[in-house]
């Protein structure tokens, strides 16, 4: 199954419940606190990892990172700046950020390796898996910041404030940001047929 399969077109949910319980419970080493964040929240940050880096194994990391950030300071949290789901995205971005530029080369080109669906014909398969990997090819050559600005808001249906504090940028700046994203993305399918 590839990382498009698994990311899958489902919105951010909001959070079913007052976090501040829980993270008390946390800061006090209750595991079964943390198993229960985790599962409300990891699979978003996942999902969002994956989008921006295009690689399971540097999603799951920066997962991994923002949860273990989490249980190593659950102070750290304020829910006055935002949801606790957007706190662990923008961990989980600011590790990937982090690995990208190290590397100081663009994020690694993603491939659609999509299982088929039932009942279409496979000429049909066929040009959906095209227009899918062109997509993705091109959404691979947007800037961090616009892929990022492309992902919050139109991949995960992210509301603009969530999207602009994982962002850690204004509002009116991701809007500018996801602007210039779609036109580029416009341009650069257009010139792919």
């Amino acid at each position: 199954m590839s990382w498009l399969s698994r990311l899958g077109a489902r919105a951010a949910l909001p959070a079913a419940e007052d976090d501040s319980p829980l993270l008390q419970r946390l800061a006090q080493g209750d595991g079964q606190a943390l198993a229960r964040l985790y599962r409300r929240e990891s699979g978003a940050v996942y999902r969002y990892a994956l989008a921006l880096a295009g690689d399971e194994a540097a999603a799951l990391d920066a997962m991994q990172e923002a949860f273990s950030a989490l249980l190593a300071q659950p102070a750290a949290f304020d829910p006055a700046r935002g949801s606790l789901g957007a706190y662990l995205a923008g961990i989980a971005r600011h590790h990937l950020l982090t690995q990208w530029r190290r590397r100081c080369e663009p994020l690694p080109e993603q491939t659609d390796d999509d299982e088929p669906g039932h009942g279409a014909s496979p000429d049909a398969l066929l040009v959906r898996a095209q227009d899918q990997a062109a997509l993705w090819q091109a959404v691979a050559r947007l800037s961090w910041n616009q892929r990022e600005a492309l992902v919050l808001v139109d991949l995960q249906e992210r509301r603009m404030a969530e999207a602009a504090a994982i962002a850690g940028v204004s509002e009116e700046q991701l809007r500018q940001r996801l602007h210039r994203a779609r036109n580029r993305l416009a341009h650069l399918l257009g010139g792919a047929r």
